[in-house]
């Protein structure tokens, strides 16, 4: 059982969302609140596993709620939906933590294989919309990353460790990264896991935006 917040300042788009998680066993709504400030009391109380987190709202926005919720270090992980296509938006709801952004026009299977892959701890459920939020984000990433120093988390990465990051870095999925190294996918996750631990990322869309702000990775690159 999944545990949701919704948030969104829209009465009639929560009780949507509410009406569709309702809808599946798999998932359960505890709570709602129509902006950021009330989200992020909310969260402290439920602890939900996933937050639906709107972004333009009054008062606080979604994405300083996003930013109050993870930097608290509770378990909740935020899912950013938005009406507004790949704008600066993407860019700060990463920013400021969220482990995934879907479109509020997505269909109903997407939104809940999205909400189901953040609770897992991974970061957006179609690699192809990955990608397209990756292009975006490299628009804020600077030109000549090699001018900044290497961060020394890199330094802890074995060679096949670094491979991984990039892998990541590139949107790529368990199964193909698997296909790539010939190795079989539990292997993938193990590598996975550690290459987290190893960066201090939580998940991984924060594994990406690390490969990115390196210059490990850059999008449509093989």
């Amino acid at each position: 059982m999944t545990t949701v917040l919704i948030v969104d300042d829209q009465p009639l788009q929560r009780y949507g969302f509410r009406m569709l998680l309702e809808s599946v066993p798999e998932t359960e709504v505890v709570g709602e609140a129509a902006h950021g400030a009330d989200a992020v009391r909310k969260a402290a109380e439920l602890r939900p596993d996933v937050v639906l987190m709107d972004v333009r709202m009054p008062g606080m926005d979604g994405i300083e709620a996003t930013r109050r919720i993870v930097a608290a270090g509770e378990r909740s992980r935020v899912l950013v939906l938005t009406t507004f296509d790949l704008d600066e938006y993407v860019h700060a709801a990463l920013r400021a933590g969220a482990s995934g952004f879907l479109l509020k026009d997505a269909h109903a299977e997407e939104l809940l294989a999205g909400i189901r892959a953040v609770a897992a701890g991974d970061a957006v459920i179609a690699p192809a919309l990955t990608r397209r939020i990756l292009d975006e984000f490299t628009r804020y990433v600077p030109a000549h990353p090699g001018e900044r120093a290497e961060d020394p988390r890199l330094g802890s990465l074995t060679d096949r460790e670094r491979e991984i990051l990039v892998a990541i870095g590139k949107g790529w999925s368990n199964g193909e990264i698997a296909t790539r190294f010939v190795v079989t996918e539990s292997t993938v996750k193990t590598h996975v896991g550690r290459v987290l631990a190893k960066i201090g990322a939580r998940d991984r869309v924060q594994a990406v935006i690390f490969a990115y702000d390196q210059g490990l990775a850059r999008p449509n690159a093989d």
